[in-house]
């Protein structure tokens, strides 16, 4: 039986609890990854997930972190480079997501989106850049169709993950030779919450005729997980040619 593609490795996936993180933590696992998640509110359902990672074989770690906070940010990486003695892989995928007219938007409500999605991938990633450097290790930066094509309801929202797009590239740049960093960005994906009539307009306008799935999500973190370090600085739309419309 061939080796795991990622046996050996460790990763670390930001807001990992549930949703679009669990989906990209059991895939890293499934692909033979020692993995940690971070989580600010949802402990139990980070507990969980952590002991599903376990049953499959690799070592977890359900860690509370505040991405917004340097030493919260700090810790985690701490914490993670402990348990495993290694990082290899980074997912920054904790975000807020709210839908607010333009004319409308606090500037608290405009800053607490933009602490989340784009401040907290910077920090993340400069706190773990010397470990991704000693292992010539990978960075992927979720972000959004919302960061590609503007949607009028929810401009700070779009705003901060295009400005993380824009972080990926400076990254890749700034990171490089020792390390890759690419961005997937999702279109409408479904999940376990509500908005779903919300989710029936954009799947009639998307070609494929559906919203995509969270396990569509994480496969195209593992491409950039595990595919050549020579691809980097790239900005992947997961999106059902939603983009194309």
């Amino acid at each position: 039986m061939p080796t795991p593609l990622l046996s050996g490795k460790s990763a670390l996936v930001t807001g990992g609890a549930r949703r679009i993180g669990r989906a990209i933590a059991m895939a890293l696992a499934h692909a033979g990854a020692d993995v940690a998640i971070t989580y600010l509110t949802s402990k139990s359902e980070a507990l969980q997930t952590a002991r599903k990672i376990e049953s499959m074989g690799c070592r977890a770690l359900a860690v509370e972190c505040d991405v917004r906070s340097e030493a919260s940010v700090r810790h985690a990486i701490d914490a993670t480079t402990s348990q495993f003695g290694r990082l290899d892989i980074v997912v920054n995928n904790a975000a807020v997501f709210e839908a607010v007219p333009l004319e409308s938007i606090s500037l608290e409500q405009w800053d607490a989106v933009f602490e989340t999605n784009a401040r907290g991938p910077f920090l993340v990633a400069r706190e773990a850049l010397a470990h991704l450097r000693a292992v010539h290790g990978r960075i992927v930066n979720i972000g959004s169709l919302g960061g590609l094509h503007a949607w009028a309801g929810h401009g700070h929202y779009c705003a901060s993950k295009a400005a993380l797009h824009m972080l990926t590239l400076a990254m890749a740049k700034a990171f490089a030779p020792q390390v890759s960093v690419n961005c997937v960005a999702p279109g409408w994906i479904e999940t376990d919450e509500g908005l779903a009539a919300e989710g029936d307009r954009f799947a009639a306008k998307t070609p494929m005729r559906r919203n995509g799935t969270v396990e569509e999500v994480a496969q195209a973190v593992l491409f950039f997980a595990t595919g050549p370090a020579f691809v980097t600085g790239q900005i992947l739309a997961v999106d059902g040619g939603l983009g194309l419309t």
